[in-house]
């Protein structure tokens, strides 16, 4: 069928992501490996066990071994998820291995070196990971019995009849907006899109979605089951509705009927039929509101816009918003080296390094986007010599020590900090928020300040600057530093960094490299 060449294995290679939104789309779960008939064919050849243990040189690919007998794709996917995007995965089942792919050689690096220090394991069995000598996974997309995902959830119906038409769109940790359009857009990749009604349900955001074919539905549901939309967030949960004909009134921004354009806008309340109402419950009646700043599927910038400055949809601004940092190194780290790096991703409340666990500590970020930000970009960066580990925390919030209690300065209240990047809704600084990289881009830098003096400066923070280009107007420039870690440290040490004269350097990582 047409859209099926859309998703490969996983995530196809190259992929255009669920959306052309550019952010970092971390499949989480429901996908699906390739079936042995293509394992036994012409990929096996060429994607030979590497049973030897070797020293291969860094490559995007990693081969896992050691997998217990029935792990699924999700469980091996997990393992490369915090270090950027996974874009293809093979399982060899009858081996206990597989392949992931991931976007880059440089996440593909991280991971190795997180897993170096800290042993993986999948379902309490520790399992190996390495460089394959492979530079890319090539899936077979026209042999349909591999290259067609089958999530194993198809068979259970959910309630609904696999020949419905009709799917049942929930969405979890809904941080961004997502829009009746963003789901047209998905999922008429697998077939014409007929009719959809967005509607709340247990103040959980919820869609019914026709399409012209029970088989597109299907196909549908097998690839899109338990990916995110946007990166750690917005989880598709698919099942089969219950009614094989949606019956819509209106076309406006909550309901939409493709093949009458003829409908009228109504009051923006898509009114059900009591059939329809009684098949989606009671609860159905509680239609979704507009949501503010709506997010079309532009890029990772206008998302990042879309969320500028306004409180994440699951909770209030400063609550849910807690991140766990483990594995820090307790000689170097400070709260305020924490607040500069995970400032990066986000305007950090408060920090708390913990006092009988001083290599740990607790990040309050303004809101639960900016903790996932940050979450999905730092885990498994080097700080201070070690691979950090970061988590959302089950604190809501960050306690501060009662009056008068000493805590060895260790806990630190930023709330009302000026150097938050975040503050001015519509910022550009959300439209600059990229993975830590080797290159960082300068602002703010003094008319008398040329490149000597720069790279003498960086170079001080213990790194060596392999690479410097001022822009036109001297004002920026990018300076590149030999290794991520070197970057990590300088933005820390310069960032804010008093020039004379009350100039203020502003360090930040830069998607551009020399």
């Amino acid at each position: 069928m047409d859209g099926i060449g859309d998703v490969a294995v996983g995530v196809k290679r190259g992929s255009d992501e669920l959306l052309s939104s550019g952010m970092y789309n971390s499949p989480s779960s429901g996908l699906s490996s390739i079936s042995d008939a293509t394992s036994n064919g012409s990929d096996s050849k060429k994607l030979r066990v590497e049973e030897r243990v070797g020293d291969a040189p860094p490559s995007r690919v990693l081969h896992i071994r050691k997998l217990p007998n029935d792990v699924s794709d999700t469980e091996i996917i997990a393992l490369g998820l915090p270090f950027g995007k996974v874009t293809n995965i093979l399982t060899l089942k009858g081996k206990n291995q597989a392949f992931l792919e991931l976007s880059t050689e440089e996440a593909a690096m991280t991971m190795v070196n997180y897993y170096s220090a800290v042993t993986p394991h999948v379902r309490s069995m520790p399992v190996y990971i390495q460089y394959s000598n492979h530079k890319e996974l090539k899936t077979d997309n026209s042999n349909q019995s591999g290259g067609t995902p089958t999530s194993g959830s198809n068979s259970s119906n959910g309630g609904g009849a696999p020949s419905s038409p009709v799917l049942r769109i929930i969405i979890d940790n809904m941080f961004y907006p997502v829009t009746l359009d963003v789901l047209q857009q998905i999922f008429s990749k697998f077939g014409t899109v007929m009719k959809i009604i967005t509607f709340t349900k247990n103040n959980q955001f919820q869609a019914l979605l026709q399409f012209n074919d029970p088989t597109n539905a299907q196909q549908a549901k097998g690839a899109l089951d338990g990916q995110n939309i946007y990166n750690s967030c917005c989880t598709l949960r698919i099942d089969y509705s219950k009614l094989v004909n949606l019956n819509v009134k209106y076309n406006n921004d909550k309901s939409r009927d493709y093949t009458r354009p003829d409908l009228p806008a109504g009051d923006g309340q898509p009114s059900l039929d009591p059939s329809m109402a009684a098949a989606l419950g009671k609860d159905s009646s509680s239609l979704l509101g507009k949501i503010p700043g709506a997010l079309s599927p532009l890029s990772a910038a206008a998302a990042a816009a879309a969320a500028a400055g306004r409180v994440a949809l699951s909770g209030h601004t400063g609550s849910g918003g807690v991140l766990l940092v483990s594995n820090l190194n307790e000689e170097m780290v400070t709260p305020h080296s924490l607040f500069t790096l995970f400032g990066v991703y986000g305007d950090v409340q408060r920090v708390k390094i913990l006092f009988n666990k001083k290599d740990s500590a607790l990040i309050q970020m303004a809101d639960m986007n900016q903790a996932q930000l940050a979450m999905s970009h730092l885990n498994g960066q080097k700080m201070y010599s070690k691979i950090i580990r970061v988590t959302m925390s089950k604190h809501q919030t960050v306690q501060l020590p009662r009056d008068g209690l000493d805590d060895q300065g260790l806990t630190k209240d930023f709330t009302n900090s000026p150097l938050h990047r975040f503050k001015k809704p519509g910022s550009k600084n959300f439209q600059n928020i990229f993975p830590p990289s080797g290159t960082l881009h300068l602002s703010n830098i003094p008319q008398d300040m040329n490149e000597e003096d720069l790279r003498v400066l960086f170079s001080n923070s213990g790194g060596t600057v392999k690479a410097f280009k001022f822009f036109q107007d001297h004002k920026m420039a990018l300076i590149q530093m030999t290794t991520v870690e070197e970057a990590i440290q300088c933005l820390i040490d310069l960032h804010n960094y008093n020039m004379g004269n009350n100039h203020h350097l502003k360090v930040s990582f830069s998607k551009s490299t020399i």
